[in-house]
C-alpha cells in the first residue's frame, strides 16, 4: 500500500526542485556526505566513550567494531531501499509499501521515541559539557539544556538548505578534531612520548587487566550503549529525499561509512588506551578532553570541549530534522494527526518539529529533577527505538529483495551484500542486543520490561486513529 497525498500547500521557492512530498531538493553532494559522517560520529563517541571505557576498558574497541559491521549492513539495506525510491519519509514510507500501514505506524512512532530520547541525551550532554568550565558550575544543568533546545529549535525552522549547511560545518568540525587527535596520538605513540607520567604503548593494556579487564560479559553489556553511538546513520535515508541527485550521491556516501567507523571509533579507542591507562577515563567527561588535559598544553582541553559541545548540538539538530519529516510521513499516510503534515513557507514541517520540541522540554525537566541519572535512563529507551527502526529497515529490505527476485521490481544496482543471509544475521544481532539489555539492571531491565507498556500505548493510539478515520 503506498500513500502519497499532496502536501497541504506548495511554498514558492526559487533555487531547487520540489519533491513529490512537497520538500525542496536543496541538499547537495557535500551536504549528504557530511550528514553521513555526522550520523556516524556523535555524542555516543565524544561523551559516551568515557563511561564505556570505565566499564569495559580496551574491549570497547572490539564492541565498536562488531556493532560497526552490523550498522554498515543496516545502512546498505537502507541504501538499497533509497536507490529503489528516494523519499524523505524514508523507512516509514517503505514500511507502508512493503509491510502495510500498521507497520508504517509502528516504525514511525518508535522512531519518534528513538529521536525524542536521543534529543534528551543530547541536551543532557550539552549541560555536562558546559560544566567543564568552572565558571559555569553554579548554573543548574537544566538551564543549559533549555538554552540548547532554544538554539536548535530556531535552527530547524528555516529551510533545509540552511540545515544542510549547518550540518556540513558541524560535521566538518567533528571530523577535523578527530583527525587531529588521530595524528597527534599516532605521533605521540610512535615516538613513545610520555603522557602524564605514563610511558605510552600497548603495555598499558596488558598491565591494566588486558583487553577484557572485567570479563567478556561486561563488554557485552555495552552493546546497547554502542548501538546508540551509531543511531544517526539512518538519517541519510531521510536526507536523500531532499537531495537533487540521490541515486548518484548515495552509494559513495554509504560505502564510505564503514572505513569512517573503523578509523574514528575503533582507531580512536585503541589510541586512547595506548596513550593513557583506561582507568584514567571516567563517565561524564569526554575521553578526548581527558587526553588533551593530560598533555598539559594550555587551552587544548577547552578547544576539545567546544568540539564535543558542537557534536552534541549537531546530533540534536539532526534529530529534530528527522522527527519533523517522520511525523509528517505518518500524517500523510493517516497514521498521525493531520496537523503534522503542515509545511511553512520554507517547506519545513514545523508542526512536527514543535511536537518534538515539546517532548524535549520533558528532558529539560528531567535535568532539573534527576540530573545525575538522565543520561543512562534515556539512553536505554533510545536504544530500544533505534533497534526497532533498524529492524523495520531490514524487514523492508527483505520484502524489496523478494519483489526484485520475483521480477515485480527492477534491480536497484546497489544490492545489500550477502542478502538475505546478512539481513537475517543482522536481525539476530539486534535481538541479541535486546537480550543483553534485559541483563543490564536496573535501567536496561526496566526498559525491556516497559516494552508491553509501549506496545499498549501504540495499540491504543492506532485504535484512536482508526476511529477518527472512520468518523472523519
Amino acid at each position: 500500500m503506498t500513500t502519497s497525498p499532496a502536501p497541504d500547500h506548495t511554498p514558492t521557492h526559487q533555487t531547487g526542485a520540489i519533491s513529490e512530498e512537497g520538500y525542496h531538493k536543496d541538499l547537495g553532494r557535500r551536504h549528504v556526505q557530511m550528514i553521513a559522517i555526522g550520523g556516524a560520529i556523535g555524542t555516543g563517541l565524544f561523551l559516551g566513550a568515557g563511561s564505556r571505557l570505565q566499564m569495559a576498558g580496551p574491549s570497547l574497541a572490539i564492541i565498536y567494531a562488531v556493532c560497526g559491521v552490523f550498522s554498515f549492513l543496516i545502512l546498505r539495506a537502507l541504501g538499497e531501499l533509497v536507490m529503489y525510491r528516494p523519499t524523505s519519509g524514508s523507512f516509514v514510507t517503505y514500511a507502508r509499501e512493503f509491510l502495510g500501514e500498521r507497520a508504517a505506524y509502528m516504525a514511525g512512532w518508535l522512531s519518534f521515541l528513538n529521536w525524542a530520547m536521543t534529543g534528551i541525551v543530547d541536551i543532557t550532554a550539552v549541560a555536562l559539557y558546559m560544566h567543564y568550565w568552572a565558571v559555569f558550575l553554579p548554573i543548574p544543568q537544566w538551564v543549559f539544556a533549555l538554552v540548547a533546545l532554544t538554539i536548535v529549535g530556531t535552527m530547524n525552522m528555516i529551510g533545509v538548505r540552511y540545515f544542510g549547511e549547518m550540518e556540513f560545518w558541524f560535521s566538518l568540525i567533528k571530523v577535523v578534531a578527530l583527525t587531529l587527535f588521530l595524528i597527534a596520538g599516532a605521533l605521540i605513540l610512535g615516538t613513545r612520548m610520555p603522557v602524564a607520567g605514563h610511558t605510552t604503548g600497548f603495555h598499558l593494556i596488558t598491565e591494566n587487566g588486558g583487553i577484557f579487564p572485567h570479563g567478556l560479559f561486561s563488554a557485552l553489556m555495552l552493546l546497547q550503549g554502542v548501538v546508540f553511538a551509531y543511531s544517526g546513520i539512518e538519517l541519510l535515508g531521510t536526507a536523500a529525499g531532499e537531495c537533487e541527485d540521490a541515486r548518484e550521491i548515495l552509494p559513495r556516501a554509504v560505502n564510505s561509512v564503514i572505513w569512517r567507523i573503523a578509523l574514528f571509533y575503533v582507531g580512536s579507542v585503541i589510541l586512547l588506551v595506548c596513550l593513557l591507562p583506561w582507568t584514567e577515563y571516567h563517565a561524564g567527561t569526554s575521553p578526548f578532553v581527558t587526553f588533551f588535559q593530560a598533555l598539559g598544553i594550555p587551552g587544548i582541553g577547552t578547544i576539545m570541549n567546544i568540539v564535543v559541545l558542537t557534536a552534541a548540538l549537531s546530533s540534536l539538530n539532526s534529530g529534530l530534522y528527522s522527527t519533523g519529516r517522520v511525523l509528517r510521513a505518518l500524517s500523510l499516510g493517516g497514521s498521525g494527526p493531520r496537523a503534522l503534515s503542515k509545511l511553512n513557507k520554507s517547506s519545513v514541517p514545523y508542526v512536527g518539529i514543535l511536537t518534538t520540541l515539546a517532548v524535549y522540554l520533558v528532558g529539560v525537566m528531567l535535568n532539573y529533577l534527576i540530573p545525575s541519572r538522565v543520561f543512562e535512563i534515556v539512553l536505554n529507551f533510545s536504544a530500544l527505538g533505534i533497534i526497532s527502526t533498524w529492524g523495520f529497515i531490514l524487514l523492508c529490505q527483505l520484502r524489496l529483495r523478494a519483489a526484485i527476485n520475483r521480477g515485480d521490481i527492477m534491480p536497484t544496482g546497489f544490492n545489500m551484500p550477502g542478502a538475505p543471509y546478512t539481513t537475517w544475521a543482522t536481525l539476530g544481532f539486534l535481538g541479541f542486543v535486546l537480550v543483553m539489555m534485559a541483563f543490564d539492571y536496573p535501567d536496561g531491565t526496566i526498559t525491556i520490561g516497559a516494552i508491553p507498556l509501549i506496545g499498549a500505548v501504540l495499540i491504543g493510539g492506532w485504535c484512536l486513529l482508526d476511529r477518527s478515520r472512520r468518523h472523519g
